[in-house]
C-alpha cells in the first residue's frame, strides 16, 4: 500500500510539471513575444524536464504505471485547464474523461494469476 502513494504521489507531481509545462509552452508560442516569448518556453521545457524525471521514479512496471498516468493526467489537466485557460469541461469530456479514468484504472491494477503484481 506504502508503494501505491509513493506512486500516486509521484504521477501526481509528473502531471503537475507536464500539464503547467505544456500550458507555459501554449503560452510563449501563442500569447508572448520577444525575449518573454523565449523565457516562457524555457521554463515549460524545464517543467517538461522535471515530468519526465518524476514519471519515472514511480515504483511501478512502465506498462502499469502508463495507465494510472494517463487518469491521472486527465483529471490535473482539467483543473490546469480550468485555472489557466478559464474553460469549463463539458459534457463530451466529462463521460470521455470519466472512461479514460476507468481505463486507466483498469490497466494499472486489473491482475490475473499470470500478471506480475503491481
Amino acid at each position: 500500500m506504502q508503494r501505491f502513494f509513493i506512486a500516486l504521489g509521484l504521477l501526481l507531481i509528473a502531471t503537475i510539471l507536464e500539464t503547467n509545462g505544456d500550458a507555459r509552452v501554449r503560452i510563449g508560442l501563442f500569447e508572448k513575444t520577444g525575449l518573454v516569448r523565449v523565457w516562457t518556453l524555457a521554463g515549460g521545457a524545464v517543467l517538461l524536464f522535471g515530468y519526465g524525471i518524476a514519471l519515472n521514479l514511480t515504483p511501478l512496471p512502465f506498462e502499469r504505471v502508463v495507465g494510472l498516468y494517463i487518469a491521472t493526467l486527465f483529471v490535473v489537466w482539467q483543473v490546469v485547464s480550468f485555472f489557466t485557460f478559464r474553460t469549463v469541461p463539458g459534457l463530451p469530456i466529462i463521460v470521455g474523461g470519466s472512461l479514460i479514468v476507468l481505463g486507466g484504472l483498469i490497466v494499472s491494477f486489473w491482475t490475473t494469476n499470470s500478471d506480475p503484481t503491481p
